[in-house]
């Protein structure tokens, strides 16, 4: 049996899949093909298609593969690794919208070259990769397949293989576009004439939409956990009683201008809120976990 793993991400990759396909079509792959698709859309009669497979069906069919082709989440190579299993590697890639960035292929560069699997780059050549994997022999599993894992999570931290400015523009355009709505909003509503707090209270609930609707279609998984989303919850709420003190410190304490109060304000609210996320939501193990 082949097992081919896609992992849960947000985005599709098809591509692996009509490979898969192509090669069976083309009398290449003999044996059953079970695939674990996560948010992929395909529909094939020659593969039996699960969106997800529960933890202990999953590592059953781990156990019963023969060959697994995978995409490059470390969780899902490492639970082939771990199992001796002979494994097939292909990145997502970014031009194709696969992934944010390819980070994938580090990860499977230095498994490559650890000898744990076998890396495939060009998908019309998968026919051949098949004929190689039969005589490759993985390297077994030792500990500190872990320590390399953490190299790997600290490469992938410290570069993300994003550009200097591209990281700083991406800050520095959430960082404009959520202080510019909020300010914008606060405005609009004063020129309402309603109260202070009150337009400081209705900014806030506008901005913090804004930033749901960028992370929702941008920057989280869909299969965020329950406890993360508390996180993200009681954050947003800190963020509310730190913007109305800002405030009030600002305007009935400091005198300043209630205007560029709440541009402060906004600034102030934001920088403290990637801090606490960095802290408590986004953790260096959300990596590791990745399948």
């Amino acid at each position: 049996m082949i097992l081919v793993i896609l992992g849960t991400q947000d985005k599709e990759f098809p591509r692996l899949l009509e490979a898969v396909d192509k090669e069976i079509k083309r009398g290449n792959i003999k044996e059953k093909v079970v695939v674990q698709a996560g948010q992929t859309k395909y529909e094939s009669d020659n593969m039996e298609i699960f969106d997800l497979i529960s933890a202990p069906d999953f590592d059953k069919l781990m156990d019963k593969a023969d060959i697994v082709i995978t995409h490059g989440g470390v969780g899902s190579i490492l639970s082939a690794v771990k199992k001796g299993k002979k494994i097939i590697a292909a990145a997502r890639l970014s031009k194709y919208k696969e992934h944010h960035n390819d980070h994938q292929k580090q990860i499977i560069k230095e498994f490559a070259d650890q000898g744990y699997l076998l890396e495939l780059k060009d998908f019309n050549k998968l026919d051949k990769m098949l004929e190689k994997i039969k005589k490759f022999k993985p390297k077994k599993f030792v500990s500190n397949t872990d320590n390399m894992v953490n190299l790997i999570e600290n490469y992938i931290e410290e570069t993300n293989h994003t550009s200097w400015f591209n990281k700083s523009y991406k800050i520095l355009s959430y960082l404009f576009f959520g202080v510019f709505i909020n300010t914008i909003s606060y405005w609009l509503l004063r020129l309402l004439k309603l109260g202070i707090y009150t337009s400081n209270g209705i900014a806030w609930f506008i901005s913090v939409l804004f930033v749901l609707i960028i992370n929702k279609l941008f920057i989280c998984n869909k299969n965020s956990i329950n406890k993360e989303k508390i996180h993200l919850f009681l954050l947003y709420l800190l963020s509310l009683l730190l913007d109305m003190g800002i405030m009030y410190l600002l305007i009935n304490v400091l005198n300043i201008n209630e205007i560029i109060s709440k541009v402060i304000t906004g600034i102030s609210v934001i920088i403290i809120n990637c801090i606490f996320n960095k802290l408590f939501v986004v953790r260096k193990g959300d990596i590791s976990e990745e399948k």
